[in-house]
């Protein structure tokens, strides 16, 4: 049905008026209640089935104008015959269109979507047409983005619990200082294998961070075991603390390696999909221990000279005479 809304809208009236007269004439609406003493029956007002199918029937119908007159439909309306689609989808009030796809063996959904939003792209569609994802896709997009936050997370609560153990807020900074490292590590080994950072790589970041600073701990806690015991300089406890957990953390770390190494190399039948984490795993514990052994040391002791400095400066004195004078003035 076509409206000449030009017309319809000289005489007052609007489309949402012709859409509320056909309902009437052409619909079918309750006007009545029927009661017996056993059960109710609704009263249903509807046009006649074999004038529902003629279009004829619509020179009846009339509508009243903004000053009462009543003006026929047909005036305002006009039925055309023509192809078009059996039903109308709709998402969020506007058209919409759903295109269904299946993952083929071997590919994961994190394998088709940066591929769909590949083929989107070189459509090369107006700016009046966007694109969304549904169902699974969906669902893997939306756990995807809280991922990074809780990754954060993780960070935070293993710094409060550090806190607590250590009882200080510089040594958790020594602990964590090589995630850095590890994450980058991570990120430039998915990056070598041309595999992609998906829901497993950021699992594997998560196991790395517990990894790394296991290595962290095992040093400084040492280290402090050795100031406080045999009174030993911050220089000589982190050396020492170095040369004797240096077995340890490589007993360690190649375990974690040799177990993640099967992962990495796409083993199994579904192994190409969690090869993302054994990546992440093995490149993140490569680098950080490389570097750990030189970079936590020297963390170590910057902020050792930096709690002594704090210590043994009148920075509190001069801080409580600049307060003392101002409340003077």
């Amino acid at each position: 049905m076509q409206i000449d809304r030009y017309k319809a809208a000289k005489l007052g009236i609007s489309v949402e008026q012709i859409q509320n007269i056909l309902y009437a004439a052409y619909g079918a609406e309750q006007i009545s209640t029927l009661y017996t003493p056993t059960a109710q029956y609704d009263v249903i007002l509807e046009l006649d089935p074999k004038y529902q199918t003629d279009s004829s029937m619509l020179s009846l119908v009339n509508i009243n104008s903004a000053n009462g007159n009543l003006v026929p439909l047909t005036t305002l309306a006009k039925i055309v015959n023509n192809v078009g689609p059996l039903s109308i989808s709709h998402f969020g009030q506007l058209p919409s269109v759903t295109v269904s796809f299946n993952l083929q063996d071997g590919y994961s959904i994190s394998d088709a979507v940066p591929k769909v939003n590949q083929a989107i792209k070189g459509l090369q569609m107006p700016a009046t047409i966007t694109g969304s994802f549904q169902g699974t896709a969906q669902a893997f997009q939306s756990s995807f983005s809280d991922l990074g936050l809780l990754l954060g997370l993780a960070v935070i609560v293993i710094y409060i619990i550090l806190g607590m153990l250590y009882e200080s807020f510089v040594h958790p900074i020594t602990i964590l200082s090589g995630l850095p490292t590890a994450i980058f590590g991570a990120l430039l080994t998915l990056l070598i294998f041309n595999s992609e950072l998906d829901m497993y790589g950021f699992v594997g970041l998560i196991m790395l961070i517990g990894i790394v600073k296991k290595n962290a701990i095992m040093i400084i806690d040492f280290a402090l075991e050795l100031e406080r015991t045999d009174n030993k300089s911050s220089h000589e406890a982190i050396y020492e603390a170095c040369i004797i957990r240096f077995r340890p953390i490589m007993m360690t770390t190649l375990a974690a390696l040799m177990g993640a190494m099967p992962i990495a190399l796409g083993v199994g039948t579904t192994g190409a999909e969690r090869r993302s984490l054994g990546l992440a795993v093995v490149g993140g514990l490569l680098t950080s221990q490389l570097l750990t052994l030189y970079i936590t040391p020297i963390i170590f002791l910057y902020l050792e000279a930096a709690k002594r400095w704090l210590k043994n400066s009148n920075y509190k004195a001069e801080i409580r005479s600049y307060l003392e004078l101002n409340w003077k003035d």
